[in-house]
Order: C-alpha cells, then structure tokens, then sequence
C-alpha cells in the first residue's frame, strides 16, 4: 500500500478510569506517522481520565477526547467515537495497552484485506519502559482466517487466559464496516469484539493475521479484564443466537458458532448455579438445576473441573508462548 490519504488510520481508546495509563496509550499512537486521529472515549471516569489523556497532546491537533457523562460500555464508546471520526483505517487500542513504534507499518505493507492484525506481547506493568528492547522481531509468515477458523479459537480450555484469537486487535476498513452497516453491540460488554469479527467474517471479510509484533498489552495483577458478571455471559451466548438466526451460513460456519454458543452457555449456567447458591445456599441452587435438567451436565462438569485443577499439572496450553528475551506472544512464531 502506498503512502496516500488511504493510509490514514484512526486511533480509538475507550477508557474508564485509566488517568495512570492512558498517557502512555495515547502519546503511543501519536507517535505513529500513519496515524490521522485519536479519539479518546472517557466512559464515565471519575478520576480525570480525559485531563490525563489531554496532557499526552503533541499539539498536532489529532487528538480528540469526548466525555460521557454515565458509563456506557466499551461498545457504545467505540460507535461513538467512530461515527466522530473519519479516516479510513480504525485502530482500536485499549486505555492500559500501548503500540510499539512502527507498528503500522508492516500492517500496510499489503493492501489484500478488510481487517488485518499483528502479534500481541504481553508486557508486565513494571517492564513496559523496557519492552523495546525486549521485543522479538519474527517474520511476517501472513495466513488469512476464516470464520471457522476464528471461532474455534475462541473456545477456551481450562488453563488458557487471554489466549483467544479474539483478543487481535485488527486494523479494519471503514468502508467495510459501512458497507455492510457493521458496528459493535452495545448490548455486550464481554466479547464485544469477537461478536463484531464474526459478523463481518459472515459477509466474506478478509481478516489477514501476520506474525510481526506491534502492539503492547500491559498485564497487571490488580486487572479487570478478565473478570465479568454472569449476565455478560448470558448476552453473549444470546448473540451467537442472533448471528445463526440471521442465517445466510454455511453449514460449517453455523456448526462452529453454535459450538460457541454452547461453550459460553455452559459457562453461564455453571455461573448462574453459583451466584444462586452465594445468595440464597445450596438448596436454592439446586432447585434451579433441576429445573434446568439440560443445565446440569455444565454445572456438575465445571464445579469437576474446579476441584480438580489444583491437583493437574500443566493445566493445558500456556496463557501465552515465551519469546527470547523473556516477552510473551499471543500467537506463536519463531524469532528471525
């Protein structure tokens, strides 16, 4: 891809309460030469999120922060910030990640997709000054992923976190996204992501993966992103419905989402009994079982499977593969 206007990418950081690390998110895309705006989202933060982000301005006049006054999830956020927006590529970088210079430009280096996206590192909280200079460089080695492909890379195992293949953060084309009337569910606020993907895979979307690293993920002890509540669960399930009741699959695309489908109900239900049980006791929750007789092989399989964890060794795949110089990577490659 050459250096033209087409170029242009947007940058969209959704953030509540992140006034310690949105600096360093927003000051990284900045950075970028390829970069034509960020649009900072504040959430809801009561913690001076946007005055943080503002101190990061280069006075380029690229950066563009909005406020919202009541916390509206990561969705609405990022809908919002792209109907404010308009370059043409849309980035999305979480309020405590960071890009590593250069990281835009191995993703233009071809112009054969509609979303494309790079490896992940992630990076420990007290490392990220050093991280540069940790960073493996592996060689490109392109592949395309299809919906099947995608989806089954979202079906975690027990012993996996934040190994999902939905955790990419692509490069999309706007025109795409308009184009087939895309935008996030507002209605989620768990797998927001995988859910967009998977409906633009079902229009034929070109999602190219490359092995080079350019984006940070800032890994904390204190993090929420791997917690949620039951119902977020619930609604993500219910969103796989709606993507197979749409129709228009393949029998293979319907068969891997209603795998999905099923993974995260189960995990639900397994929930479900024991937020019952945490609030009303062990008699209340297994009423509910009962009640839900086709619940019941999840509920006794995930309470198994929790009791027995400790005693397995090596629980499965690593949370994510090991470079040279002491970095993790989400997607596994060898170092040139």
């Amino acid at each position: 891809m050459t250096d033209s206007a087409e170029n242009n990418v947007c940058v969209i950081i959704a953030a509540k309460n992140a006034s310690d690390t949105i600096g360093l998110a927003v000051a990284s895309a900045l950075r970028e030469p390829e970069v034509a705006e960020v649009v900072v989202i504040d959430d809801g933060s009561v913690d001076g999120t946007a005055a943080s982000a503002g101190l990061a301005d280069d006075g380029s006049g690229r950066l563009i922060i909005h406020e919202f006054e009541k916390n509206r999830g990561p969705a609405a956020a990022r809908n919002h910030a792209i109907e404010v927006s308009r370059a043409p590529l849309i980035s999305i970088l979480d309020a405590d990640d960071f890009f590593f210079p250069g990281r835009f430009k191995p993703l233009l280096a071809s112009d054969d997709w509609d979303f494309v996206a790079d490896n992940i590192a992630f990076v420990n909280a007290d490392t990220v000054p050093d991280a540069i200079t940790m960073l493996d460089h592996f060689d490109p080695k392109p592949r395309f992923l299809d919906l099947v492909a995608f989806v089954e890379g979202n079906i975690s195992k027990r012993g996996v976190r934040r190994g999902e293949i939905g955790f990419l953060k692509p490069l999309m084309r706007r025109s795409f996204l308009d184009a087939h009337g895309l935008r996030y569910n507002e209605a989620l606020r768990l797998g927001e992501d995988y859910d967009l993907y998977v409906r633009a895979l079902a229009k034929a979307a070109r999602y190219k993966v490359i092995h080079s690293c350019g984006y940070g993920a800032v890994v904390r002890s204190n993090s929420l992103s791997g917690q949620h509540r039951t119902e977020d669960l619930h609604r993500l399930y219910q969103a796989d419905r709606a993507i197979l009741s749409a129709g228009g699959l393949s029998p293979a695309d319907a068969a891997a989402i209603r795998r999905h489908e099923q993974h995260v109900r189960s995990r639900y239900e397994l929930r479900r009994f024991l937020d019952i049980k945490g609030q009303s006791g062990l008699a209340a929750a297994a009423s509910y079982a009962l009640g839900k007789p086709t619940a019941i092989p999840a509920i006794a399989g995930g309470i198994l499977a929790d009791k027995t964890e400790r005693f397995r060794k090596g629980g499965g795949v690593p949370i994510a593969h090991s470079g040279t110089n002491g970095l993790r990577y989400l997607l596994q490659a060898a170092p040139e």
